[in-house]
């Protein structure tokens, strides 16, 4: 049950949801097709919230994992996921699809700059 008092604050938060001070966010995409990455290494704005797209184009499942950031995710074939991510410090944050990680082309990296 939704009270009152709460509807107006959650009409305004997702009218608000996407955007940063009334821009929207960039939107970054990651491909897993059965074991391997693309793009494996890409950069984002250092401090700037985002959004990364990950999509499963293969035939087999695919779990993405990135441990620095704590968000993990498994995709069954032909499955897109999209997540909000702060901004991150500078530096460079290692994901992988976990079934494959063992694979240099099951492996990526997030670089903020």
């Amino acid at each position: 049950m939704i009270r009152m008092r709460a509807l107006p604050l959650t009409v305004v938060l997702a009218l608000t949801a996407g955007t940063v001070r009334g821009e929207e966010l960039l939107l970054f995409k990651v491909e897993m097709k059965d074991g391997v990455v693309s793009p494996q290494r890409f950069e984002v704005p250092a401090g700037r919230p985002f959004k990364l797209e990950v999509r499963n184009t293969g035939r087999t499942a695919a779990e993405f994992e990135c441990k620095p950031l704590k968000k993990e995710k498994v995709l069954p074939p032909g499955t897109t996921m999209v997540m909000e991510l702060k901004g991150l410090p500078a530096g460079e944050y290692t994901f992988v699809d976990e079934y494959r990680e063992s694979l240099p082309t099951g492996r990526g990296v997030i670089v903020a700059k």
